[in-house]
């Protein structure tokens, strides 16, 4: 298993990201900042909430340097944008004087954000889980009208082998729990592609992508939705299942919400239920990976101290060996 050291702190690219750095980077934009700067709970990216002369704070967002390009993160912005003006509570980027949304300072990229003041979403109460439904209904129906040239698709590839070729390849895995996760990950792998098979790019269309209640705010009644960084063409039930939870009986009520709100607007494809805990299981599987690729970051190993550690490897283990288990149960219903 890979020690626990971490690239020295001067040697990462948010090193330079300093608060003086932000501030210039607003100003640059066109924001008249009054120095205030509170740094949010965030590791792919770094977010800001920046304060404004005379005038509401705003989020800026400083993307991950090498992760997308300029077009990637334009088409994030673009389908936003598109959101927006179709009503539909979304933080977009806002857009200086000459209609850019994605500014460069230095090294860094970065897109200025309103502030939206809100609550994570109260999902025991039947009548949330409707409005939840029916704004990701909505979502969806624009989601469809065009399709991303460049922001990718989810697949098993994507979000199971590369990431497991990586964790093999790096001596992350403790060399015990090696044969284990290498026979049940190809196993995994194996049963998910062939249900996947099944589904061409003609079920696939743009979706928030990340769509759990941490990305979600609730102001007067209404859901809005933030963090469009994991876009990209994808099932729709990707954005429903990460909002149930509990037990099955506890999903199943849940879900029969939801999609009571959603149909109100876009038609659920019933058949999809049968991906959710393959879903899941791509999620596990790539969050492990993703932690693994930022560990060289100094700011993961002081947000995550568990990973990496010989409890963290033999816990992974075992879930997604649960996972193998529950691939066999029966999906969940409509009806």
């Amino acid at each position: 298993m890979r020690e626990n050291k971490t690239m020295p702190e001067s040697s990462h690219p948010y090193t330079s990201l300093t608060p003086d750095v932000v501030l210039a980077a607003l100003e640059s934009a066109g924001y008249e900042t009054d120095a205030r700067i509170m740094a949010l709970n965030s590791y792919e990216n770094r977010v800001y909430q920046i304060g404004i002369e005379g005038a509401k704070p705003v989020i800026a967002k400083f993307y991950r340097p090498g992760r997308w390009t300029d077009m990637q993160i334009q088409e994030e912005h673009d389908f936003a944008a598109e959101l927006v003006d179709l009503e539909i509570p979304v933080a977009a980027p806002l857009r200086s004087a000459n209609g850019s949304s994605l500014h460069c300072h230095m090294e860094f990229r970065f897109a200025v954000f309103p502030c939206i003041a809100g609550r994570q979403p109260d999902m025991d109460f039947q009548d949330n889980l409707k409005v939840m439904g029916r704004y990701i209904g909505r979502v969806h129906l624009a989601g469809v009208e065009t399709r991303f040239q460049k922001r990718g698709t989810l697949s098993v590839n994507n979000m199971a082998v590369t990431p497991r070729e990586y964790l093999l390849s790096e001596d992350f895995i403790p060399p015990e729990l090696i044969p284990a996760y290498e026979s049940i990950t190809a196993q995994l792998i194996d049963r998910i592609g062939q249900l996947f098979k099944s589904y061409t790019n003609q079920h696939y269309q743009r979706i928030h992508g990340d769509c759990h209640l941490g990305n979600v705010l609730w102001l007067d009644g209404v859901p809005h939705f933030v963090d469009f960084d994991d876009t990209q063409m994808g099932p729709v039930v990707q954005d429903i299942w990460m909002l149930l939870s509990g037990d099955r009986d506890q999903m199943q009520a849940q879900l029969l919400q939801v999609i009571t709100g959603y149909n109100d607007f876009y038609r659920f494809p019933e058949r999809q239920l049968e991906l959710v805990e393959s879903l899941r299981t791509l999620r596990i599987i790539h969050y492990a990976a993703w932690l693994a690729r930022r560990w060289q970051d100094p700011a993961f190993p002081r947000s995550f101290p568990w990973f990496n550690t010989g409890r963290y490897w033999s816990d992974h283990v075992l879930e997604i060996r649960e996972q193998l288990a529950a691939l066999d149960e029966e999906p969940l219903r409509l009806y």
